[in-house]
C-alpha cells in the first residue's frame, strides 16, 4: 500500500517511463532488418561518396579471399577495391552504363574472359586458361553442388569482374574522346627532333660545405609558401624516433652450432640407419643429381665451400663441419663416378592427366605397368614399331613430335628414376619400365656422348646436412634485456635521444606514418609494425613520448628474434598545408641547396666555362647531341630546368647560372638543328595521342579518388 501510495504522488514518473518505453518500440520497429544507425556506425570501416563500408562485409571480403601473403597488404588491396567499387558503380549510374547477366556469364566462363579470370586461371606450366578447371566450376555453381567457401570466394570475383568492365568502358570513353590538336603535334615533333650540341660546367652543392651557409625559420617558411602543394598532406602522418637492437650471432654461438655438427658428423659416420632416414630425420638434402667441379650454384647442394672436401673424399665418407656463408654444413659423398656429358634416349609414358601437387594412386601405376608390359611385348616380338606406338598411346604430349625421342640431353636433366637408366644402368638398345612421379615409362637408351675422352668428368652425388648461423637463446635474450632497459630508463624523447648518443645508438626517423600503414622502413611489414603504427596513433600518444614497451621481430625463416626496437614520437603533421615546424627536416636540405646556389652564383665571374671549372675544381663536360625530351644527360643528371633554357639559347652563347636539381650549371649551346617540318602529322598525331591513351587506365581512377569524399576508419579495427 506504501509503493501504491508513492506512485500516485509522482505519477508524472510513470508517464515519462510510459512515453520512453513507446518511443523505443517505434524507433526499434523502424529498423527491423536493418542496422540502426548508432550501432553500423561503430561497426563502419569507413564511407565513400557516402557510402558506408561495413566491417563485416570487409571481413567477409577478406575471408572470401583466403589469406595471400602480408594479411594488411591484402587488407589494403581490398579497402582499394571497395573505394574504386563506390566511385566506378555511382559513375556508371550517371553515364548509365552497366554490366547484364549474360555479358557477366560470357566475362567468367565464355570466349571473352575477363582479364581477372584469365589472370586467376592460367596454368602456370601452358601459360593458358584452364578451360576444364573453369567448366568445372561453372557445373558445379549450376548444380550447388559447391563449397561454401569457394562460392562466397567467386561470388566476391563477380564484383571484381563488374567494377573492373565497368572501369574498362570508362577508360574507353575518355580514351575516344583524346585529340591532338595539330599545334601540340608540330611542338611534339620539334621537342623530340630539334637537337643541339653543348659544352657545360655542373658546380655540384656540395662545393660548398655546409658550414658556410646558415638558414634561419624565416627562410624555411619562405620556401615552405612558396611550396605549398608539393607538402599538403591529404591525411595526418606521424613520425617516430627509433633505436632499432640489432641481434646478431656472436662467436659463441658460431662455435656451439659447430660442435653439434661435429657430433652429428661423428653419428652419420656410424649409424645404421639409411641415408634417407639419417639425413632427412635432421631436415637435410639427400640430392639424386650428379654433380660436377663445375656445377657450383650459390645456395643450391654443392657450393663453393664444399668442392674441394667433397672431391678429395672417398665415396662413402663423412665430411665437415664447415661454414658455408650463413650455415654450417657437413656432407656425405654417397657415390662417386664417372658419367656421360649427355644421352639420347626415346620413352612411352602411360600414365593419367596428372595436375601440380597429385599423386598418382597404386592402381593407376598398375594398370599403366600393365599396358607398358604389353608394349614392350610388341616391340620386342617385332609387331610394332616405336614411333606409332608413340603416337597412340604416349601421354608425354611434349615428346611425341620427336616420335618420343629425347635428343642429346645433359645429365641432372630428367627425375632421377628416369636418370638412373638413361645415364647409367641401362644398356643401349635394350626396353626398360621405370615409374616415376608422372606415370610409368617405356624407355629405350639410344646413346651417350663425352665431351672429352681423354679428361672424363668425375661427378658426385651427395647429402648435405646444414644448420642456420643464428643467435643462441642466451644472445637474443641479452639484447632483449638490453632493449627493455633502455626503454625503462627513458621515457621521453630528450632523454632518448640523449642516451642514443653517449651509447653510440643510431637514431632513426621513420616515414611520414599514416593511420592505416603497417610498414616502417628499414623493418619487415606484418603485426610488430602495425602494432607501433597503432601506438603512435593512440589518443593516449603524445609528441615526446616514449612507447611503454619494446617491439620485437622475428627473422622471416629462421623464427628468432632478429630485432628489438624502441620507438618515440618524434612529430605529428596535420592533414592540410603543414607548418615549417613539421617538415623541417624535408624541406631543409633543399633550402640549404638554394643558399648555396646563391653562393655558387656569386662566385661565377666569368662566361668561359674552363675558367668557371678551374674555378670550382670540376670539369667542362661536351653533349654532341641533346633533345628537350630528353630524360637523362650523361654526367648532367635529370635536369628539365637546364633542357629548357638550352633550347631557349642562340648558337654561340653562354647562359647565366642555371639552379638545377644537383647544381648549378652553365651552358654554352656551340649548335643548334632545326627539327624541320614534320612530314606525316596524322602518323604522329596517332602516336601522340596513344601515349595519352596509355596512360589513362592508371590516371583516370586516380584522379576519380582524388575527387571523392572518402573517409578511411580502418584503424579501429586492427
Amino acid at each position: 500500500m506504501a509503493l501504491i501510495g508513492q506512485i500516485r504522488k509522482n505519477s508524472w514518473l510513470l508517464i515519462v517511463f510510459i512515453g520512453l518505453g513507446l518511443a523505443l518500440f517505434i524507433i526499434t520497429s523502424m529498423f527491423v532488418g536493418n542496422q540502426i544507425p548508432f550501432l553500423d556506425s561503430q561497426n563502419s570501416a569507413g564511407s565513400i561518396n557516402g557510402k558506408e563500408v561495413n566491417w563485416t562485409d570487409f571481413l567477409q571480403a577478406e575471408e572470401a579471399l583466403g589469406g595471400r601473403g602480408d594479411m594488411y597488404a591484402q587488407r589494403n588491396s581490398i579497402w582499394n577495391f571497395f573505394v574504386e567499387d563506390a566511385i566506378v558503380q555511382k559513375q556508371a549510374d550517371a553515364l548509365g552504363l552497366y554490366v547484364g547477366e549474360e555479358e557477366l556469364e560470357e566475362l567468367q566462363f565464355g570466349t571473352n574472359l575477363s582479364p581477372i579470370v584469365s589472370a586467376r586461371f592460367t596454368n602456370p606450366t601452358t601459360r593458358q586458361v584452364d578451360r576444364n578447371q573453369l567448366n568445372q566450376i561453372k557445373d558445379a555453381i549450376n548444380s550447388g553442388n559447391i563449397n561454401e567457401a569457394y562460392l562466397k570466394f567467386w561470388d566476391h570475383q563477380k564484383k571484381e569482374i563488374v567494377k573492373d568492365k565497368l572501369q574498362s568502358r570508362m577508360n574507353a570513353l575518355v580514351s575516344k574522346s583524346i585529340y591532338t590538336p595539330t599545334w601540340m603535334v608540330e611542338q611534339s615533333y620539334v621537342d623530340q627532333n630539334q637537337t643541339a650540341s653543348i659544352q657545360f660546367v655542373k658546380i655540384p652543392f656540395d662545393k660548398i660545405n655546409d658550414s658556410e651557409v646558415s638558414i634561419e625559420d624565416t627562410d624555411l617558411k619562405n620556401y615552405l609558401d612558396n611550396n605549398k602543394a608539393r607538402y599538403y598532406q591529404e591525411e595526418q602522418t606521424r613520425k617516430l624516433n627509433m633505436v632499432v637492437f640489432d641481434i646478431k650471432p656472436t662467436k659463441n654461438d658460431t662455435a656451439a652450432l659447430i660442435k653439434d655438427l661435429e657430433t652429428i658428423a661423428l653419428e652419420y659416420r656410424n649409424t645404421t640407419e639409411s641415408d634417407t632416414l639419417f639425413v632427412e630425420g635432421l631436415d637435410g638434402v639427400l640430392d639424386p643429381r650428379y654433380y660436377s667441379r663445375d656445377d657450383v650454384t650459390p645456395g643450391q647442394t654443392l657450393t663453393d665451400a664444399l668442392v674441394d672436401p667433397v672431391f678429395n673424399a672417398e665415396a662413402g665418407s663423412v665430411v665437415g663441419p664447415f661454414i658455408d656463408g650463413d650455415r654450417v654444413k657437413i656432407a656425405k659423398v654417397l657415390d662417386k663416378r664417372i658419367l656421360p656429358d649427355s644421352a639420347k634416349c626415346r620413352h612411352i609414358l602411360i600414365g593419367p592427366p596428372v595436375n601440380p601437387g597429385q599423386i598418382i594412386t597404386e592402381a593407376q601405376y598398375t594398370q599403366a605397368e600393365k599396358t607398358v608390359d604389353s608394349l614392350k611385348t610388341l616391340l620386342e616380338t617385332g609387331q610394332a614399331q616405336f614411333d606409332s606406338l608413340v603416337i597412340n598411346f604416349s601421354t608425354d604430349r611434349a615428346s611425341i613430335p620427336n616420335n618420343g625421342v629425347y635428343d642429346w640431353a645433359p645429365v641432372n636433366s630428367y627425375v632421377p628414376e628416369f636418370e638412373e637408366v638413361v645415364f647409367r644402368t641401362g644398356e643401349i638398345g635394350k626396353l626398360y619400365a621405370v615409374r616415376t612421379m608422372f606415370g610409368v615409362h617405356l624407355i629405350e637408351p639410344m646413346g651417350r656422348k663425352f665431351v672429352d675422352h681423354d679428361n672424363k668428368i668425375e661427378r658426385v652425388r651427395l647429402a648435405v646436412i646444414s644448420k642456420p648461423i643464428i643467435p643462441s637463446d642466451k644472445t637474443q635474450d641479452d639484447i632483449i634485456q638490453q632493449a627493455d632497459d633502455f626503454m625503462a630508463n627513458n621515457r621521453n624523447l630528450d632523454d632518448f635521444i640523449k642516451t642514443s648518443a653517449n651509447n653510440g645508438y643510431e637514431v632513426q626517423v621513420s616515414n611520414p606514418l599514416k593511420a592505416n600503414d603497417f610498414a616502417l622502413n628499414g623493418l619487415s611489414s606484418g603485426n610488430t609494425s602495425r602494432d607501433i603504427v597503432r601506438w603512435a596513433f593512440s589518443n593516449s600518444t603524445s609528441v615526446g613520448d616514449v612507447a611503454p614497451e619494446i617491439f620485437q621481430y622475428q627473422d622471416p625463416v629462421e623464427y628468432f628474434t632478429a630485432k628489438v626496437v624502441v620507438v618515440g614520437l618524434k612529430s605529428i603533421i596535420e592533414k592540410g598545408n603543414p607548418s615549417y615546424e613539421a617538415v623541417r627536416e624535408e624541406i631543409s636540405p633543399t633550402v640549404y641547396n638554394e643558399k648555396k646556389a646563391e653562393i655558387i652564383k656569386s662566385r661565377i665571374s666569368s662566361q668561359d666555362l674552363n675558367s668557371i671549372a678551374a674555378n670550382f675544381s670540376t670539369a667542362v663536360d661536351t653533349v654532341p647531341r641533346v633533345t628537350f625530351n630528353s630524360r637523362y644527360v650523361n654526367n648532367m643528371g635529370n635536369e628539365p630546368e637546364v633542357l629548357a633554357t638550352i633550347f631557349n639559347m642562340n648558337p654561340n652563347s653562354v647562359s647565366e647560372p642555371i639552379v638545377g636539381n644537383t647544381g648549378v650549371f652553365v651552358v654554352k649551346l656551340d649548335n643548334k638543328v632545326a627539327a624541320g617540318t614534320p612530314s606525316n602529322i596524322p602518323s604522329i598525331r596517332r602516336q601522340t595521342s596513344q601515349t595519352t591513351r596509355s596512360q589513362i587506365a592508371g590516371s583516370l581512377i586516380q584522379s576519380m579518388k582524388k575527387n571523392a569524399k572518402i573517409k578511411d576508419m580502418r584503424s579501429k579495427f586492427y
